[in-house]
């Protein structure tokens, strides 16, 4: 069994201040946090480059990371060289996430053509190989249907090797078997097929959809799926007395049984012994270590994070 991480997401603070962003980094750290990620949309949010590394600046052992990249908003060559740099200038605590874009706000709003899924994996897919390549040091020479990349070496080269770790989630086949094929972390998430967040996305959101998936990632991945950290994003996360009574509502909001809601690996609800004991059932059953939270829970899941991680 991998050991527990806890991540935390925070991408619109309460706050957007160099002050305010930097206690924020700190207080992550001070709590056991192993990381703290920024997601990529082009709403109300803080951009993710600069803000990472001021959270990177500001601390010492806190790790830094994108959740995830949109591929269609940057050239992976120039997306490569911003990553690389932020693993350099952050001592090596950079942990990079590359998604193929999903919200249809971001592309609606923004003029970004939005493509078939099919066609934004496979693009995402390219990208991977030539921002890996660049990393390595060497002249790179590239021709895909996406991209095409001539006698270029990538600088600067990252401070961990082979590479920072690569973080890639989804909920379909096609993105999960990119995830088990490429990614050292895989992040296992509802389907966000339909370019929104609502009451649908229950169904895949089961004990029955984690097995699945997590099908899918193994036979991808092969003889290295034991080295794959499994990580889950929790969605409700509340410390709470009343855990049958938040099932009932929550099922209800999204058409499942409250059994069904509770054994879900995208919400935690209970009190700190309950969740403990769910993460540990968790984490027996799929192997899921790495726990992502939303900023919002930091402070109530403290005592979860000292009880649990590198356990």
């Amino acid at each position: 069994m991998k050991p527990f991480r806890f991540t935390v997401q925070c991408s619109s603070p309460t706050e957007v201040t160099s002050r305010s962003w930097r206690e924020l980094a700190r207080r992550c750290e001070g709590l056991g946090y192993s990381t703290l990620t920024v997601s990529d949309h082009l709403d109300e949010q803080v951009g993710p480059v600069a803000a990472l590394m001021a959270a990177a600046d500001a601390t010492t052992t806190l790790r830094v990371g994108a959740m995830v990249f949109c591929n269609d908003f940057r050239h992976p060559v120039a997306l490569a060289k911003e990553a690389a740099t932020l693993d350099v200038l952050s001592e090596g605590r950079f942990e990079f996430g590359l998604g193929a874009g999903w919200l249809v706000t971001d592309y609606r709003r923004a003029g970004i053509e939005l493509d078939p899924a099919a066609v934004r994996i496979d693009r995402t897919a390219e990208a991977l190989e030539v921002v890996k390549a660049l990393w390595s040091g060497q002249s790179v020479d590239f021709e895909g249907e996406h991209y095409r990349i001539d006698g270029l070496v990538g600088t600067p080269i990252p401070a961990q090797r082979p590479h920072p770790p690569v973080f890639i989630g989804g909920g379909g086949e096609r993105m999960l078997s990119l995830a088990g094929r490429e990614a050292d972390i895989v992040g296992l998430n509802a389907t966000m097929a339909k370019g929104v967040i609502d009451a649908s996305i229950g169904a895949d959101a089961t004990g029955a959809a984690t097995e699945r998936k997590l099908d899918w990632v193994r036979r991808a991945a092969g003889e290295r799926f034991a080295d794959l950290e499994i990580q889950t994003r929790v969605h409700l996360a509340l410390v709470t007395d009343d855990r049958v009574g938040l099932a009932d509502a929550m099922a209800a909001g999204f058409g499942l049984t409250p059994d069904d809601a509770m054994s879900s690996p995208h919400a935690l609800a209970g009190t700190v012994d309950e969740i403990v004991a769910d993460l540990v059932a968790r984490r027996e059953r799929w192997g899921i270590n790495v726990i992502g939270l939303p900023i919002d829970a930091m402070d109530a899941f403290a005592p979860v994070v000292a009880r649990l991680a590198g356990v």
